[in-house]
């Protein structure tokens, strides 16, 4: 889907922003940016989607988003729930890739930073000790004020350029500018239907009609928009869902399965492991019980 260019308000008296949110949501707006974006989720569950990408976010997942690198964070339906008392909470640190000038980046001392923004536009997951760091240098950088904040900023940069615990999340992604307004709004649309019926049977010919589009156009449509046929995007929804399901431990895989739209066993071990690489006993096992496989 073509995602929305998104203006981040940063103010004239700083070259960088950081945000503390608490919110009942993150939106659903699918949307890009030139700034970098560093996200901490510490509150918060659901579907996240950079790129091509589709897998769920949790408290305590920390992102690295490269410019005009698209990306959503799509909470649980319990979040948009009038009355539910459900909060997110994240940390959002945004700053060009020259913010700190041109010459910065180009000194030898910096030669590390280009390599990370260029990485960063395929998404970067960062893990383990990397992650504690930075998450109490954001928590500083709220209350520091003129040169402290660019001496916490520097030290971020410090710690994604030497971190060794990343790791890609959109390998394959190329973005391509979206062309309307128009465009954007119909497969968002589709996005929001699909987040919300993927336990159902969703025909091609309910989502066409969403595009307002015959079935054969949707299709070319839909490809040339996400690089992935809409069958492709709708079984990486419903795994990611599954994925949860799995590591929550309440119901048996086969429960899982069905309650996540998928109405053959043998295909959605099929589905499963091509999508994760696993079975769903070594994703349990993995993910729950904290093994290495």
């Amino acid at each position: 889907m073509k995602p929305h260019f998104h203006k981040v308000p940063i103010t004239q008296e700083n070259s960088f922003s950081i945000r503390h949110d608490i919110a009942p949501n993150f939106g659903t707006l699918w949307h890009y940016h030139p700034e970098l974006e560093l996200h901490f989720t510490i509150k918060g569950e659901g579907v996240k989607f950079i790129g091509d990408n589709v897998s769920n976010f949790s408290g305590g997942d920390m992102i690295l988003l490269g410019e005009n690198l698209p990306h959503t964070w799509h909470c649980k339906e319990e979040y948009f729930r009038l009355g539910s008392g459900l909060k997110t909470e994240a940390l959002v640190l945004h700053f060009h890739p020259y913010c700190l000038g041109k010459d910065f980046t180009a000194l030898p001392e910096a030669y590390l930073l280009p390599r990370l923004f260029e990485r960063a536009k395929k998404g970067l997951k960062i893990k383990e000790q990397s992650k504690k760091k930075i998450a109490a240098l954001m928590y500083q950088m709220l209350d520091a004020r003129d040169l402290e904040r660019l001496v916490y900023l520097i030290s971020i940069l410090s710690v994604l350029a030497d971190a060794t615990d990343m790791e890609t999340i959109a390998p394959a992604y190329g973005f391509h500018q979206p062309t309307s307004v128009k465009e954007m709004a119909r497969l968002e649309r589709v996005f929001t239907y699909v987040l919300s019926n993927y336990s159902k049977d969703i025909s091609l010919e309910e989502v066409a009609s969403l595009a307002s589009m015959s079935v054969t156009s949707f299709c070319r449509y839909f490809k040339g928009m996400t690089h992935k046929t809409f069958s492709e995007f709708l079984i990486e929804i419903r795994i990611s869902h599954v994925c949860r399901a799995l590591v929550e431990d309440r119901l048996p895989t086969e429960v899982i399965c069905f309650e996540c739209g998928f109405n053959n066993v043998s295909n959605f071990y099929r589905h499963f492991k091509k999508v994760t690489g696993m079975t769903p006993f070594e994703y349990k096992k993995k993910y729950l019980l904290g093994y290495k496989l």
